[in-house]
């Protein structure tokens, strides 16, 4: 699915980080990764991280279902898991959806 608009890939991100901040590559890339380590981490130990602005990372609990396997059409259990959610801020989704 295209919608004409091109993804911003990482190493976009980080040129971009560096030059709004004023810093270099290195250490918007540092930065980026350990953002990316705190997230994971406390929403490991707490279920939620918060990033104030954009969002929160939340843990979530999957309960055990029945499927199909799409091949054949056979019900299958699928186990209950724990899975990451990522819920955009209330200003997020104004600023990023379309007016009607």
């Amino acid at each position: 699915m295209t919608n004409g608009f091109r993804r911003m890939t990482k190493t976009q991100l980080v040129r971009h980080l560096a030059e709004t901040v004023g810093t270099n590559n290195k250490t918007a890339t540092a930065f980026l990764q350990a953002l990316s380590e705190v997230a994971v981490r406390e929403a490991k130990k707490s279920g939620v991280f918060v990033l104030p602005g954009l969002g929160r990372l939340k843990q979530s609990q999957r309960k055990a279902r029945v499927g199909r396997n799409p091949s054949t059409g056979q019900p299958m259990k699928i186990p209950a898991k724990t899975v990451a959610k990522f819920y955009l801020s209330k200003a997020v989704k104004d600023s990023v959806a379309r007016k009607k």
